[in-house]
């Protein structure tokens, strides 16, 4: 099976992360499991690159990281959640994603 370049995708890690925590808060191995798994592993984020992505929308306003007992170990975890500007964000990415989808799929078209 062939995997996505982290080299293509790379623009993309924060639209997939904010993705994810539009729907609760959540914490980074959980968020790794839960890329691979919706994209069928065809993509695997690598751990600095998560953390990386955790700390620059974190500086940009867009995500909040917090400490929280994980209900399941009592361990203490840091925890992240989408704040307004990280949905304002989130939204943006999905409409540059449908603009750069339009023109790259008409150099990638078999047909074509």
């Amino acid at each position: 099976m062939t995997e996505i370049s982290s080299d293509i995708i790379r623009g993309y890690n924060d639209t997939m992360i904010l993705f994810l925590l539009r729907k609760e808060p959540s914490y980074g191995y959980e968020l790794s499991k839960q890329i691979k798994t919706l994209s069928e592993g065809k993509y695997i984020i690598k751990e600095t690159t998560l953390y990386s992505a955790f700390s620059r929308m974190e500086k940009n306003g867009y995500i909040e990281s917090f400490v929280s007992e994980a209900a399941d170990t009592g361990k203490k975890r840091t925890y992240y959640k989408i704040t307004e500007a990280g949905i304002r964000y989130y939204n943006e990415k999905c409409e540059e994603w449908k603009l750069t989808k339009e023109v790259v799929e008409k150099f990638v078209n078999p047909d074509g």
